[in-house]
């Protein structure tokens, strides 16, 4: 019996560490330029919110599916994450405003979106451009992808992303990083979305 737990907790252990990795390893993502492959994917990605029961107008869902594509294609991260995030962040509304006042899709505070906004590419004039969903999901694609390559794992870019990355560590492994209640919603998200929507590689 002590053998037989000493493998169960072993085999556990090692399903956790490949679980990890594969996390680090697949928000990464490289995106076909074929135009029948995006929309593929939109459409589905439209489907899948709509059967989420997200409540916009079709023609709001489709925008955000196009713009959260090609954004994830330009600094390819999987579009699957880019959604999570922004399930758990205002789950799906443009209209959405924090306690602490951040905006928009992706819950981009001013004050960030002003620091951000030149290296995203995006004209900034006041608070309320960040509920257009363009400049919202162009400012926080930008800012994730940024976030990822400084921290290079994606739970600490996660937790970087809700609390701000001064408060941040570098770690030396995923397994380091902190799994906060955040992080874990946002991969639960994920890795529904996984299962649920097609793999821009494989399309």
């Amino acid at each position: 019996m002590k053998i037989f737990t000493t493998s169960r907790v072993v085999l556990c252990a090692l399903i956790l560490v490949i679980s990890s990795i594969c996390t680090t390893f697949t928000v990464k993502a490289a995106f076909g330029t074929d135009d029948n492959e995006k929309e593929a994917i939109t459409e589905k990605v439209v489907r899948y919110l709509k059967d989420k029961r997200v409540r916009t107008s079709e023609d709001k869902l489709k925008s955000i599916a196009n713009m959260v594509y090609e954004e994830a294609r330009e600094y390819e991260i999987d579009y699957r994450l880019v959604l999570a995030v922004m399930k758990v962040e205002s789950n799906f509304r443009h209209d959405a405003v924090s306690k602490r006042g951040a905006r928009g899709l992706l819950q981009i505070k001013p004050s960030l979106a002003k620091h951000i906004s030149k290296e995203a590419g995006v004209s900034i004039k006041g608070a309320a451009c960040l509920h257009e969903p363009d400049k919202n999901i162009r400012l926080g694609v930008s800012h994730l992808s940024w976030l990822m390559d400084k921290f290079e794992n994606v739970k600490s870019a996660l937790h970087a992303y809700n609390a701000g990355p001064a408060r941040v560590r570098r770690v030396a492994s995923e397994e380091d990083a902190p799994n906060t209640r955040f992080t874990k919603k946002v991969l639960s998200e994920y890795y529904q979305m996984k299962a649920a929507l097609p793999d821009p590689e494989a399309e």
